[in-house]
């Protein structure tokens, strides 16, 4: 549960060792290992979401209602566009399309975040 309300309290995309370092200090027996085991459980339950890997680590959100994302090429920031961009009928409209069962869509946005931009 720590590590669930780690994620829900953050508006980063953390990373695992991002998780481990917060909670280390509370729980000393913590693992690395039991982090990773644990975020991909939530991830697999739905409490978590895998933004995917960034910048060569794996990102994770614990904002499940849909949103897309936005990465920034230079420095990395990854940024929640809170703005759904498929409603259930486009989904239900696309599996009727494509013979498909689509149960879910991500979309994710690069380019280069405000504050890069300002230092060009």
């Amino acid at each position: 549960m720590a590590i669930l309300s780690t994620l829900q309290e953050t508006n980063i995309h953390p990373t695992a060792d991002w998780v481990y370092s917060q909670l280390r200090p509370r729980y000393p027996n913590l693992s690395l290992g039991t982090v990773y085991r644990n975020l991909k459980k939530l991830c697999e339950t739905g409490k978590a979401v895998s933004v995917g890997v960034i910048n060569g680590q794996e990102h994770f959100d614990g904002k499940i209602e849909p949103h897309a994302h936005f990465v920034c090429k230079k420095c990395g920031a990854l940024i929640d566009i809170s703005e759904p961009f498929f409603t259930e009928e486009e989904l239900w409209q696309m599996s009727e399309k494509t013979g498909l069962l689509v149960e879910e869509a991500g979309v994710m946005f690069r380019g280069v975040c405000d504050a890069c931009r300002k230092d060009r």
